[in-house]
């Protein structure tokens, strides 16, 4: 009992430092933005932070997508956004340093597992992250499958956001129907059919 005591005393004595050492301890280990993901990530369970869909598809003023979208995957192969024209798309740009993005990418790898082959809807993960090998080792940490993609050069404007992680759903006549910043539950029944009923639209 005096040993909990002793512990319940230093605690008390030592939270001021405590509340500047925990964060900072976590920052210099590198370990904040996984903290704050998980956080987040039950956040994202609450049902609170669905993406906002169209009632209906395609949604009404829709704006031109830019298919010149640089892109390299994760084996370094150069490519474009132009390879998927035709498809649904789903254009998520993330960082590997930003907890939003990581708390939304396990939602985003169940929407990839549910997807099938004859869905004609295409995922594009891009990070933003300036280390190519940084998104790699992450990719390969969480045992993601889903398409993952590093920048291969300038972000068209149509693409650009005030922050991340922002994502955008291009329906198969070229045009960005939704646009969603900030993270999202994208593993719900809504955004499956929402997305197999613009499919459909082609």
């Amino acid at each position: 009992m005096s040993s909990i005591s002793s512990v319940v005393r230093f605690l008390a004595r030592w939270r001021p430092a405590l509340y500047v050492l925990v964060p900072l301890g976590l920052y210099l280990g590198g370990w904040h933005t996984e903290v704050l993901g998980r956080t987040q990530q039950a956040l994202l369970a609450t049902g609170l932070y669905r993406p906002h869909l169209p009632a209906s598809a395609p949604a009404v003023a829709p704006v031109p997508a830019d298919f010149n979208l640089p892109l390299r995957t994760l084996d370094g192969r150069l490519t474009t956004l132009a390879e998927l024209r035709g498809r649904v798309i789903l254009l998520n740009i993330w960082a590997t340093w930003c907890p939003p993005c990581v708390a939304e990418m396990p939602s985003l790898q169940r929407l990839h597992n549910n997807l099938r082959p004859h869905d004609n809807i295409a995922l594009v993960l891009l990070s933003v992250d300036e280390n190519v090998a940084r998104a790699q080792r992450f990719a390969a940490r969480r045992g993601f499958t889903m398409p993952i993609y590093t920048l291969a050069g300038p972000v068209p404007a149509v693409y650009h956001a005030p922050a991340i992680p922002t994502t955008f759903i291009i329906a198969p006549n070229g045009t960005i129907v939704t646009r969603h910043e900030g993270m999202g539950d994208y593993d719900t029944p809504e955004v499956l059919a929402y997305l197999r009923r613009l499919a459909a639209t082609r």
